[in-house]
């Protein structure tokens, strides 16, 4: 089974023959299983060369960046190996025509909304009952969601119902420090908004590692506007699982103690993970994608197969195969 590899130490990574290594500023060297990576995320200063591009673009591996900050900046995305000019035919169809294109988003937008619902419900089932209040808000805006006719407008929704969703973190944690006011991205203003944003970060990273295994394109996608910004589909996919795996990610966290204030830091105005903090993120957010979940007609599958079938979905869309219906949890 392929992994992710994370290096948060700075280094080279080199390739010798059909292998490749990483090797730390002080000489120390660890052999990488290539045949075992489905991806890289690059944390540290670490120095790359051609050689070692031309191998892994042999080997289907993409480079995910993070700079100083944690913040994602960027991927090595190799040669589509799957490239398929009619699929990126009808995903340009399907952005081109406003109301193609509108059906996508409200999706999109319907899917997030409904997860978002399912975590609020997860805990009012567990006596949080002061949140009720906000699920009826919630369930007000999704109601618009038909209505709108305009992209700019469903954003807006979306946003709402974040705002409302982001005011029930407080009373999921009961954690004074990791209390959360407003959300704030560049710099994170406080703990809970690092957690966010490094979470988030992950789940972007692993949505366009899925997208590179399809005959999609990361550069089309249909809530977020498709620009000068080198990938956006991944995006969208993003807005339907950041409740049921980034935010409970985070609320298990806090909750059971594993995290604290130590794990933190603050740089340049803002509030940024330790490298102890950003490693044990990513051991749970590798463990939540590893776990398996009972779905529909296919058995278990793990979260990082959900977002494959996401996909898998959405093309069966564009094709005109079958109408998109985004993911729902069960929980």
């Amino acid at each position: 089974m392929s992994e992710s590899i994370y290096i948060f130490t700075s280094g080279e990574l080199k390739r010798k023959h059909n292998t490749i290594y990483f090797e730390t500023c002080d000489g120390q060297k660890k052999y990488l299983p290539i045949e075992n990576v489905r991806d890289l995320h690059l944390f540290g200063e670490v120095t790359i060369n051609k050689e070692l591009l031309e191998f892994i673009s042999q080997k289907e591996i993409i480079l995910h960046f993070y700079n100083y900050y944690e913040y994602y900046v960027g991927s090595y995305y190799p040669r589509e190996h799957y490239n398929s000019g009619y699929m990126i035919l009808k995903q340009a169809e399907h952005y081109l025509d406003p109301l193609k294109r509108l059906k996508i988003a409200q999706k999109i937008v319907e899917g997030a909304i409904e997860n978002i619902k399912k975590v609020i419900n997860y805990y009012i089932a567990r006596g949080k009952e002061n949140l009720e209040e906000r699920l009826e808000r919630i369930e007000k805006l999704k109601k618009q969601i038909e209505k709108e006719l305009e992209i700019e407008a469903l954003m807006g929704i979306e946003g709402n119902v974040r705002d409302i969703y982001y005011s029930c973190f407080n009373e999921i944690t009961e954690k004074e420090e990791f209390s959360i006011e407003e959300r704030t991205k560049r710099p994170p203003s406080n703990y809970m908004n690092a957690l966010i944003s490094f979470g988030n970060s992950l789940l972007y990273t692993a949505i366009l590692s899925e997208i590179y295994k399809t005959h999609l394109d990361p550069r089309i996608g249909y809530l977020h506007t498709t620009n000068f910004r080198r990938f956006t589909l991944n995006l969208d996919i993003a807005e339907i699982f950041k409740p049921i795996i980034v935010d409970r990610i985070i609320f298990s966290l806090i909750n059971k103690n594993e995290i604290s204030p130590k794990d933190f830091e603050e740089k340049l105005e803002g509030i940024y993970l330790k490298e102890k903090g950003m490693k044990l993120f990513v051991q749970n957010f590798e463990e939540k994608m590893k776990t398996t979940i009972q779905y529909k007609n296919l058995g278990k599958v793990s979260y990082r197969r959900l977002l494959r079938i996401e996909l898998y979905k959405l093309e069966k869309h564009l094709l005109g195969e079958e109408d998109y219906k985004p993911y729902i949890s069960s929980w």
